[in-house]
């Protein structure tokens, strides 16, 4: 009996500690007939949610990270990473964004009015010296080898120029556009 229980112990803590990840996969039509593939991986023990928007040109990788506190988009046609503090009014927490995306998952139409603006200065928001231990392990392995720049949360849409944005996050969940700032 105590081999038995040793053993349901055992099988409890190593099943609880492989099901650490939880995988949302969605596939939309875009309005010109064309397919966005968005995949969320969440991991509990690291406490972030990984997106990847697989949307040609368009593709990009967002890391939520609720340990440290950061977001951390890569936006792989402009090969630049853009870093934001989290704002906790603004960005959902982890089980409640998990809910949205399996409701999305579920019932293909869901919509939210959750919508962040980011913008970020080209020329004088660059980070040259970074301290990876602040953003965390997951942001670093995003963001290392490209330029990094440190965006900031805008109200209106008017603060930022909307011809130059970028759409990352969970589409129709969480959209947020980084967006440059530009003003010549």
């Amino acid at each position: 009996m105590k081999i038995l229980v040793v053993f349901l112990v055992a099988l409890t803590i190593f099943g609880t500690q492989s099901h650490g990840n939880e995988v949302y996969n969605i596939i939309s039509s875009t309005a010109n007939g064309g397919q966005i593939q968005e995949t969320m991986t969440i991991d509990n023990e690291k406490n972030t949610a990984t997106v990847n928007i697989q949307a040609g040109s368009c593709s990009s990788t967002t890391i939520f990270d609720y340990k440290h506190g950061y977001i951390a988009s890569r936006v792989l046609s402009r090969r630049a990473c853009y870093i934001l503090k989290m704002d906790h009014k603004a960005i959902p927490a982890l089980d409640e964004l998990k809910r949205y995306t399996f409701e999305k998952q579920t019932l293909k139409n869901m919509f939210s009015d959750k919508y962040i603006w980011v913008k970020y200065n080209p020329l004088r928001s660059l980070i040259t010296n970074v301290n990876w231990f602040l953003f965390g392990s997951p942001i670093r392995q995003l963001c290392e080898n490209v330029p990094l720049y440190k965006g900031e949360v805008v109200d209106k849409t008017n603060e930022a120029s909307a011809g130059a944005c970028a759409k990352v996050g969970l589409l129709g969940i969480l959209g947020i556009s980084v967006c440059a700032d530009l003003h010549v």
